[in-house]
Formats: C-alpha cells, sequence, structure tokens
C-alpha cells in the first residue's frame, strides 16, 4: 500500500475545515442543543482554528481539534469516506474518490 500523501491530505482538509466546502457537516445532539448562536460561534472557532500540535494532530493531516466554548470541550474531526458513505476512503488525498464528513461534537460525546 502506498504512504499516503500527507500534504494533499492536510491542504484538502484545511480548506474544509475553513470553508465549509467541500465536505459534509456533522453537528451531533449535545452541540445543537447550545443553541443556533452557539453553533455558529462554534463552527467560526473552527474555521479559524490553528492549534496543530503533535500531540493532537500525530500524522500531520490537520484532521482533529480541540478547543473550549465556555464550560464546554468540544471536538471536531474529519472523516473519509467513499463517494457512496458506505466504506473508508481508497485515497483520502484524491477529492475524487473522498468523502470528507466533518463532525462537531462535546468531548463527552466522542
Amino acid at each position: 500500500m502506498a504512504e499516503p500523501d500527507v500534504e494533499q491530505i492536510r491542504a484538502l482538509n484545511d480548506r474544509a475545515r475553513q470553508s465549509f466546502t467541500g465536505c459534509r457537516v456533522a453537528v451531533i445532539a449535545g452541540i445543537a442543543a447550545l443553541g443556533h448562536a452557539a453553533v455558529y460561534e462554534i463552527f467560526d472557532r473552527i474555521k479559524a482554528y490553528d492549534d496543530f500540535i503533535p500531540a493532537n494532530d500525530p500524522y500531520g493531516e490537520h484532521d482533529f481539534g480541540s478547543f473550549h466554548y465556555g464550560e464546554h470541550q468540544v471536538f471536531w474531526k474529519f472523516d473519509y469516506y467513499d463517494l457512496d458513505y458506505t466504506m473508508h476512503s481508497p485515497d483520502p488525498a484524491d477529492e475524487t474518490v473522498t468523502a470528507r464528513v466533518l463532525t462537531v461534537m462535546l468531548a463527552e460525546e466522542y
């Protein structure tokens, strides 16, 4: 199996995270329960997120982040699926065969 193109995966993840394009966004119930205003503030924090360090980004893909929103710890993460959303993507660096899903959740929902 070929090594993943980490730079391409990171670029695609950054573009999707910063613009919420090129991916689906899934908001888990705990985040939704905070209300529309909170969800939009959380989205803005995700779009601006740049606290990538080896502890939270060991593969350099920019596929996970966490931060505090008030008293809540928020997690966001990318998953890579095939275009039918039935299996993992055969190549997350190739957007022609990959459907990205950005999931936003409270830490306790992980």
